[in-house]
């Protein structure tokens, strides 16, 4: 049987010298004892794993409601997906890829109901009481809200999962782990083709009218699927062959930069002024205009604008209801409020739910109560 040992030192032979390595993390912030046969980031990417916040993604919002249809991406299965990119690329370029596994599945911990629709409605909520993030509202959950264990707040994480969720705000943090680097690529990726996808089978978008995108057009040249209606299966060729361009390109691009770079140790990384994990400019310029045309023709879809409506209305309605009755917070937000402002309790409290349970919550308040399920 493999030791952690063992595995700490099976890294240090076969890994890239720029990766993270798990015998060189810096610890916890609460001082623990490591396991025995699992590395540091092993233990972290089980402790995420076994979160309610981490079940709940299943009900949760990516781009179509989660009662919209079986076969679109919730924010569980996008999570699925990132994880896989970046675990495949991690172990092409020979970075750790546990940390990138841990880091992608907690990188959307954080997200509310009702997808992005969601977040912009709770910031607006809470515009004067710090706003709304998803990125902060992960780290916010495994570092506070999550309590497995009464010794400290959250799941007590390494330092280097943590600063791999710091998407955003890096005042002087330097930039990111290629780990990291890697998971905000794969994020990207990921959404993009499977977008891409949920709009095809929702009618939405059409092929033909995607062939107005480079990057559609490219694809349908590459794979030598032509007119204007897709059958079923040209549909899930295009998008498996759209992954693997993506994931080609991305690791080689990378490959490329690390090389050019001449990054000896995961600590140069830090101090660079770019990052390295990259597309050659060529797939850049064309996911800059695909990022534009789903902003124009998916996010913004009528169809999709009536989820963000029923988002607001929902969210609104029991935020003030929350925040004017706190006595109907259940106990353990209750317990919250004298010690944090009563609006982030109200927000933590919303931004946990998954679709269902919000919508089921505010039927709850508006419908008579002989008829208001049981929570």
């Amino acid at each position: 049987m493999l030791s952690r040992a063992d595995l700490e030192a099976r890294e240090a032979r076969v890994l890239a010298p720029c990766a993270t390595l798990s015998r060189d993390s810096r610890g916890r912030e609460y001082p623990e004892t490591e396991s025995a046969t699992r590395t540091a980031f092993q233990k972290d990417r089980d402790r995420v794993l076994h979160t309610t916040a981490f079940r709940r993604l299943e009900a949760k919002t990516q781009v179509f409601l989660n009662a919209s249809g079986d076969h679109y991406r919730t924010r569980l299965t996008h999570t699925l997906e990132v994880q896989q990119v970046a675990r495949s690329v991690a172990l092409s370029l020979g970075l750790n890829e546990t940390l990138a596994e841990t880091v992608a599945l907690a990188h959307d911990l954080g997200h509310p109901p009702f997808g992005h629709a969601g977040e912009r409605v709770l910031d607006g909520l809470m515009a004067g009481h710090g706003g709304f993030d998803h990125n902060t509202q992960a780290r916010r959950i495994v570092s506070v809200l999550e309590q497995p264990k009464a010794e400290y707040p959250g799941l007590n994480l390494t330092l280097e999962t943590l600063d791999g969720l710091n998407k955003h705000d890096r005042a002087n943090l330097g930039q990111p782990s290629l780990e990291a680097q890697l998971v905000d690529a794969a994020d990207a990726l990921a959404y993009t083709a499977h977008d891409l996808d949920d709009g095809l089978r929702s009618g939405l978008l059409s092929h033909a009218h995607l062939l107005e995108l480079p990057l559609w057009a490219e694809l349908a040249d590459q794979t030598g699927i032509s007119g204007a209606i897709l059958s079923e299966g040209q549909r899930r060729t295009l998008h498996r062959e759209l992954l693997g361009w993506l994931i080609g390109d991305l690791t080689a691009a990378s490959d490329a930069a690390i090389v050019e770079n001449g990054v000896g140790s995961a600590a140069a990384v830090l101090v660079l002024p770019e990052r390295l994990i990259t597309y050659s400019p060529h797939l850049r310029g064309l996911l800059r205009e695909t990022s534009v045309f789903l902003k124009g023709n998916l996010y913004r879809h009528w169809r999709v604008e009536m989820q963000v409506e029923q988002a607001s209305r929902v969210l609104t309605t029991l935020f003030h209801a929350f925040v004017q009755r706190s006595s109907m917070l259940p106990p353990q937000f209750q317990a919250r409020t004298g010690q944090e402002e009563l609006a982030r309790v109200v927000c933590d409290y919303l931004a946990g739910m998954t679709d269902r349970y919000a919508l089921d919550m505010h039927a709850s308040i508006a419908a008579p109560a002989q008829h208001a399920p049981h929570f």
